[in-house]
C-alpha cells in the first residue's frame, strides 16, 4: 500500500505542466480537452452530457462526490466526459438517493479521475491557454512516464473541424413520452400529448426530452445524420435541434441541410446547444472556437427583447458569431460575462433557439418558458391552418 503522500494519478498539461494527485475512477490513462465547470451541483448530469464528449471536466467546487450517484441522474446510459479533475477526493457519500459511490460508478465505466489538485491554479491556466490538450493517467502503483504523457497531450488533436455528434447520437430512432421529475411520484408519463416533435439527437440529454413532454409532446427522436426527408415522413408540427460535442462547422456538413429542407416547410424549430448553433449555420451564420468555453450553472444571460435577465446553464466551446447573423436573423440573447451570442429568431417565423440549457439539469430553471414558447407556437401553427 503506497502511502497518501505518493501521487496515484498525473495531469500533464501540452505546455509540460504536471499536476499530481490521488487517482480513483478506472485506472490507465486518457487524453482530452480540459475545460472547467462552475456548477455547484449535478457532477453526474454533467460526467453524463454527451456534449462533454472529448473534454475532461475540471469542478471548480470542492465537494464532488459527497450525495453519490444513482440511475434517476444519468443524462445518458454511460459518462461521455474523459475524465474528471477534483480539489478534495471524494467521501463516503450521505444522500437518500445515493445507489452508488461516485469512485465505483466511474471505475466500472472506465472514466478516469484524479482528486486533490489544486483546481484554482488549473482553472487560471485553463483560462490563460485556452482549454488546453491534456493527458490524464491513473496508476495505483504511482508509476508515470511524464515526457510520455507530455507528448500524448501534444499529440491530441484538438475538437476543432471534428464531427464528435455522429459518436454520441442513437443508432436508431425511438419514442420518448418520460416527464421530468416531481415529489412524490419521481418520472411519471405523458398520456395526453397535444404535439408532434421529432427531435434530432446531436446528443440530447434526457431532461431536455423530458421537458419537451412535460410541455405536451409526443416526442421522436432520430440520429443526427437524419435527413429532411426522414423528419418531414413523420408529419411533425414541430422539429427540435438538440445539445450535443465538437465542431459545429464538421456536424453542419450533413445537419444543415436537413435543417434548411424542414424550414422551408415552416414548420416551428427549436434548438438548444448545438442545436442553436446547427440552426445559426442553416440560416447562413458562422461558428467560431471560444477561449476556454461557458460551463456552469450561474451564467447570466439578457433578453434582449424583454429586458430580463435569466441566471442559466451552459456548456459549449464553440458560439455563433453574433456579427455573421444575416438579415432578417435577430440576436435575442447575449452572455452577460463576455456578450458572446446566446440566442437567435427568425423574424415573423416561429424559428428560434438558445446557447444555454433551459431544462437546466443541473441548475437553474429561469428559461424553461422557452420549451412552452415552443408548444404555443405548434398551437398557433395549428389554429392558423384550422
Amino acid at each position: 500500500m503506497l502511502p497518501m503522500s505518493t501521487p496515484t494519478a498525473c495531469l500533464a498539461l501540452a505546455d509540460g505542466t504536471l499536476f499530481f494527485g490521488q487517482g480513483f475512477g478506472a485506472t490507465g490513462d486518457t487524453v482530452a480537452e480540459l475545460c472547467f465547470n462552475t456548477a455547484m451541483t449535478g457532477y453526474q448530469e454533467i460526467m453524463t452530457d454527451p456534449s462533454y464528449a472529448g473534454q475532461i471536466v475540471t469542478f471548480t467546487f470542492p465537494h464532488i462526490g459527497n450525495v453519490g450517484v444513482n440511475p434517476d441522474d444519468d443524462e445518458t446510459q454511460d459518462p461521455v466526459a474523459a475524465g474528471m479533475v477534483v480539489k478534495w477526493m471524494p467521501t463516503q457519500s450521505s444522500n437518500w438517493r445515493a445507489a452508488q459511490e461516485l469512485g465505483d460508478w466511474l471505475a466500472a465505466r472506465g472514466r478516469i479521475a484524479i482528486g486533490g489538485v489544486d483546481t484554482r491554479r488549473l482553472t487560471r491556466a485553463i483560462r490563460q491557454l485556452g482549454a488546453p490538450h491534456v493527458a490524464l493517467a491513473h496508476d495505483p502503483d504511482g508509476n508515470f512516464d511524464t515526457d510520455a504523457l507530455v507528448a500524448k497531450a501534444r499529440g491530441f488533436a484538438g475538437l476543432e473541424g471534428v464531427d464528435l455528434a455522429k459518436d454520441v447520437t442513437c443508432a436508431q430512432s425511438y419514442r420518448w413520452d418520460e416527464m421530468t421529475w416531481a415529489w412524490p411520484d419521481g418520472y411519471t408519463r405523458q398520456t395526453a400529448p397535444k404535439h408532434k416533435v421529432v427531435a434530432i439527437d446531436y446528443g440530447a440529454k434526457r431532461n431536455i426530452l423530458r421537458c419537451l413532454a412535460s410541455a405536451g409532446c409526443d416526442v421522436t427522436v432520430l440520429p443526427a445524420t437524419a435527413t429532411a426527408e426522414d423528419v418531414l415522413a413523420l408529419e411533425p408540427d414541430g422539429v427540435f435541434l438538440s445539445n450535443g460535442p465538437g465542431d459545429p462547422a464538421a456536424t453542419g456538413a450533413y445537419a444543415v441541410p436537413m435543417i434548411q429542407g424542414v424550414m422551408e416547410k415552416e414548420i416551428p424549430v427549436f434548438g438548444i446547444c448545438l442545436g442553436h448553433q446547427m440552426l445559426a449555420l442553416a440560416l447562413g451564420a458562422k461558428t467560431v472556437k471560444m477561449n476556454h468555453g461557458h460551463h456552469g450553472a450561474n451564467h447570466p444571460v439578457k433578453d434582449h427583447e424583454t429586458g430580463k435577465v435569466e441566471i442559466t446553464s451552459m456548456n459549449h466551446g464553440f458560439a455563433v458569431d453574433s456579427q455573421s447573423l444575416p438579415t432578417g436573423v435577430l440576436e435575442t440573447h447575449v452572455s452577460l460575462f463576455d456578450g458572446s451570442n446566446c440566442g437567435i429568431r427568425v423574424a415573423d417565423k416561429p424559428i428560434f433557439s438558445v446557447q444555454h440549457h433551459p431544462e437546466a439539469s443541473p441548475g437553474p430553471q429561469d428559461s424553461f418558458y422557452l420549451f412552452e414558447r415552443f408548444a404555443n407556437f405548434m398551437s398557433e401553427k395549428k389554429t392558423a391552418h384550422a
